[in-house]
């Protein structure tokens, strides 16, 4: 999965030089994302004091809104852009280099076709999403930890005041506490996507070998009994998402008010403006969101786990590690083949 695209020399400057594209866009991006935060202090200190301050100052802060909104706008849709592509030969890389193996194994695993381009696919899908977004998060850690281990100062409640870096740590503890309660939570989450694949590929595999012998296959009972273990299988799935989206839902909610309450008290008591408390809430969502990157992306993880089982067998089938390590000794039989491509 990795090495097709990563230790190949055909792939290596889209492997290897989009990747760079991507992280410099997004050091960028993060930038644009601090003096956003900072620009909600000014602006909101103006809000909070309207008779100190005249009507131009408050257009001069919509503009200088926009001037920072815009080039976000624009560096957030190139990421999205860029990234598919990049993806997108990532599962090129992936596609041709398991065909070759593939063609030359004797004997198929339950649902080559579908791993091969189903689960390929969806590997790809899955790891723009959750690979760009744990980037930003890296990114946004970097830039807002220190923001946030000032503004820590501001925080006016008995013993969280006299801990050096409080809000770094209250978001930290946070977010280990909630992807450990979800790790539990949803701890049956990956075997049954996993054996959702197994059933959709038999039933799927069956209605194909109809196509061309409706005769032989397809047969009422054999749908029947097929669909039932299908039916049976969504069920408890459901079951297991049901509670699991209400753990994390609460989690999140809660989340939207732990700010205010760290720093409602400085507000009344005078130690901090209405714009440093929302300077304060952004920075805290911003670092606890990227703590809890995995906790928001828990389904879409349980979803790659089963795609990673899944195509490690198909490799396991088609004897594609033991090649790829035999190739590794003899390196004269890939890597003569010169050429970069894109």
């Amino acid at each position: 999965m990795i090495k097709s695209f990563f230790a190949s020399r055909k792939w290596a400057l889209w492997a290897y030089g989009g990747a760079f594209i991507i992280i410099i866009a997004l050091v960028y991006q993060t930038h644009l994302n601090v003096a956003i935060n900072n620009w909600y202090k000014d602006f909101y200190d103006i809000l909070q004091n309207v008779k100190d301050h005249n009507i131009d100052e408050f257009w001069d802060g919509i503009s200088k809104f926009l001037f920072i909104a815009m080039p976000y706008v624009l560096t957030y849709m190139f990421v999205s852009f860029f990234a598919s592509h990049w993806v997108f030969r990532w599962r090129e890389a992936m596609t041709f280099e398991y065909l070759k193996f593939w063609q030359n194994c004797p004997r198929d695993i339950e649902g080559s076709s579908q791993r091969m381009q189903e689960d390929v696919y969806r590997f790809a899908k899955i790891m723009e999403s959750l690979g760009v977004q744990i980037l930003r998060a890296i990114m946004t850690l970097i830039a807002f930890v220190p923001v946030l281990w000032a503004l820590s100062e501001k925080v006016d409640l008995p013993f969280i005041r006299d801990i050096n870096g409080s809000l770094v740590w209250i978001a930290l503890g946070i977010s280990i506490g909630g992807l450990v309660i979800s790790w539990f939570v949803g701890i049956k989450l990956p075997h049954l996507e996993y054996n959702n694949q197994r059933t959709e590929a038999a039933f799927r595999k069956e209605l194909v070998f109809a196509e061309n012998d409706k005769q032989n296959f397809a047969q009422t009972p054999t749908i029947i009994e097929l669909f039932t273990g299908l039916k049976i299988n969504y069920y408890r799935l459901f079951l297991h998402y049901g509670y699991f989206n209400i753990w994390l839902i609460s989690f999140s909610q809660f989340l939207v008010i732990v700010p205010y309450m760290l720093m409602g008290n400085g507000l009344f008591t005078g130690l901090i403006t209405l714009g440093i408390l929302v300077q304060v809430s952004n920075a805290f969502s911003q670092v606890r969101e990227s703590f809890s990157v995995f906790i928001n992306n828990w389904t879409t993880i349980t979803e790659l786990r089963s795609i990673h089982r899944r195509l490690k067998e198909f490799e396991e089938n088609i004897n594609y590690r033991g090649k790829i390590f035999r190739q590794i000794f003899n390196p004269a039989r890939e890597f003569s083949k010169a050429g970069l491509r894109f």
